[in-house]
């Protein structure tokens, strides 16, 4: 196998289910014996996966001191595609660009005409979690009027790639609907789950001290998310609260994720999930780090932890009774992954990404986003399930991230596509490096109007 020289390019290095594909993809290709190094417009080490601060990866931040993310909290996706295009073109005006064979670019896709042009033997692989403009908001006709060039920029860039990959069938078939002028079918590679630590037999404890409120006797069930209004949060809770006074004392819903308190809608769906909490007679608490999160009241029903570390959220999957994946329509959703290692059972909505990875009755349960439905499965995997079935659906959750979402697997995939580019591009990638010139001239053009 030959070495390969491999740039990553990534808007935001935080903390979401985009940027731990990124991590793991780099780290598996790093330990295929392939040289990597990630760049990224932004990379708090106070807020990003620890492979990213520890020394893992050889993470660089450019392209961040010009423009700001957002202006004033509008033209976000102005604001990315100018802060891609400045780390672009410091990689090319440096000839940084040079000590690589291959770009894997996702997220956004407003960099690679510039790459495609003016590196011309570089070959790009594009990862799409899930087209933008579908993610879009269009509160208004002039939001709709001002996302149009930006729709039209994205499926132009994004057919500019040697290569697109996709993150489920659920989202190759999105994107055929939402792309149909590319002439390139993405194939699909899973994102992984870390199977080392998770599935290890080792009685050591994962932190090193037990959090007080797993210790008393009350069964968890756990929820992992960002805490957005997309993740459909409330679900979890509404359903809790339909289980009985003596089953909810024998429980506690532990709600964790990703928060930022420079995004406000973190801090403020907290704040009505926290509210609706107190409108169902539920008692919660927030935790805001681990110190904090030992001196939880024993009488909470609901616990809140905030952007939890890397081992809290470890010790959460060992310990938790089963895990609730609220989203609708996620695009693949690496929670369940977590959790299935762990040797969790999994209750997920019966839309996108879960309905590739959870087997019904096997490693959980899927279930359309009514309460009632819900709780009934709460109830049974808490209070119903004999021991031997819990530990036959861990068994088979175990078996089957090992067998199809391990990073190694994902690692072999993404070098196999990088093979691929390097025998099939010839004709296509001349085309491509001349309609990437008029792309450079146009994006930048429209860009620039729009500032």
């Amino acid at each position: 196998m030959t070495k390969k020289r491999i740039l990553f390019i990534h808007p935001d290095l935080g903390i979401g289910g985009a940027e731990r594909l990124v991590v793991d993809a780099a780290v598996g290709l790093q330990e295929r014996g392939h040289s990597v190094t990630i760049y990224t417009s932004h990379c708090d080490k106070r807020h990003c996966f620890d492979e990213a601060r520890d020394g893992t990866l050889d993470v660089r931040v450019a392209g961040n001191s010009i423009i700001p993310p957002n202006l004033l909290g509008r033209f976000s996706i102005l604001c990315a595609i100018l802060r891609q295009v400045h780390l672009s073109l410091t990689l090319l005006l440096t000839n940084e660009i040079s000590k690589y064979d291959y770009i894997f670019i996702d997220q956004l896709s407003a960099a690679i005409p510039l790459l495609r042009f003016f590196s011309p033997k570089t070959k790009i692989l594009f990862y799409c979690h899930f087209p933008d403009y579908l993610l879009a908001t269009r509160a208004s006709f002039i939001k709709s009027l001002y996302r149009i060039p930006f729709d039209w920029f994205e499926g132009f860039t994004t057919g500019l790639a040697d290569t697109i990959v996709v993150n489920s069938a659920f989202t190759k078939s999105i994107f055929a609907t939402a792309f149909p002028r590319i002439g390139l079918v993405p194939r699909v590679v899973y994102p992984c789950v870390t199977t080392t630590i998770a599935s290890s037999s080792s009685p050591s404890k994962i932190v090193d001290t037990d959090p007080p409120f797993s210790n008393d006797g009350r069964k968890i069930i756990l929820s992992i998310n960002r805490f957005e209004r997309k993740k459909n949060i409330d679900l979890a809770i509404t359903s809790y609260s339909l289980l009985t006074p003596e089953q909810r004392c024998q429980s506690r819903l532990v709600i964790a994720g990703g928060y930022d308190a420079r995004v406000s809608e973190n801090v403020t769906h907290h704040s009505d999930l926290a509210m609706l909490c107190e409108k169902l007679g539920l008692k919660s608490a927030t935790s805001r780090n681990f110190i904090s999160s030992l001196s939880v009241p024993e009488d909470t029903d609901v616990l809140f932890l905030l952007s939890i570390p890397a081992t809290l959220k470890a010790y959460l999957l060992k310990t938790a009774s089963l895990l609730v994946y609220t989203p609708a329509r996620e695009h693949f959703g690496i929670v369940p992954l977590e959790a299935m290692i762990a040797g969790v059972p999994v209750l997920a909505h019966n839309s996108g990404g879960p309905l590739e990875t959870i087997e019904e009755g096997k490693t959980g349960w899927l279930r359309p986003a009514e309460e009632g439905q819900w709780v009934a499965v709460m109830r049974m995997a808490l209070f119903e399930l004999e021991e031997k079935v819990i530990a036959e659906m861990a068994t088979r959750g175990r078996e089957r991230v090992l067998e199809l979402f391990s990073k190694e697997k994902m690692a072999q995939r993404l070098d196999d596509e990088f093979d691929e580019i390097s025998e099939t591009r010839s004709i296509r990638g001349l085309v491509l490096t001349i309609l990437a010139g008029m792309g450079v001239v146009i994006g930048l053009g429209t860009a620039f109007a729009l500032s």
